[in-house]
């Protein structure tokens, strides 16, 4: 964050951002660029796709921010444009490929770590919103906190989401017959 816009906060940046500050709206690209890669990689699975679908919501953002009443809303609203445009992607891709909306767009590739392999498809099983809380938290390492302002849900939503989440990855690896010590951790 610039030296300028250091003790603003994040209303502050959204209103000077709106009033035409670059430095501010580059302060809230700073925070919310990698949870918005994070978003978009939930959905679309593929690191390159995330970070396009990333930079698009950062130009709309610039575009519409004047349009956003909520100021306090900044990061759910951020986090809105980037879903639906990784969703847009998602299909665009899915029609590309003539693919069915059950098959993934991007899968995994051979891994010596079975385990990895495993989880991964555990993860990118579950429900959308379920796979969103899980790559944020646990393979970008955003803290609760840091979830619930991104997302616009409570931080006791986000403990909740993640608790039921990892018992749907557990009961899939059991399912499958991953079952052991090692696959605890989904737990």
């Amino acid at each position: 964050m610039t030296q300028k816009n250091e003790g603003f906060n994040e209303v502050q940046l959204v209103e000077a951002a709106q009033n035409g500050c670059i430095d501010s709206f580059a302060a809230l690209y700073e925070k919310y660029h990698g949870p918005m890669v994070a978003l978009a990689y939930s959905i679309l699975a593929g690191r390159d796709r995330a970070e396009d679908v990333a930079q698009e919501t950062f130009a709309i953002a610039c575009r519409d921010l004047p349009t956003l009443k909520s100021k306090d809303k900044f990061a759910a609203w951020l986090a809105g444009i980037c879903r639906n445009l990784s969703r847009q992607m998602l299909r665009a891709v899915r029609t590309e490929r003539n693919l069915t909306p059950d098959e993934p767009v991007a899968r995994v590739q051979d891994s010596a770590d079975e385990r990895s392999e495993a989880i991964r498809r555990a993860v990118w099983n579950l429900r959308e919103a379920e796979r969103e809380l899980i790559v944020l938290r646990y393979f970008d390492g955003f803290s609760q906190a840091q979830i619930s302002s991104v997302l616009g849900i409570s931080a006791q939503a986000v403990n909740g989401r993640l608790v039921r989440a990892k018992r749907k990855i557990a009961e899939y690896l059991k399912r499958n017959g991953l079952t052991g010590a090692h696959y605890e951790s989904a737990r």
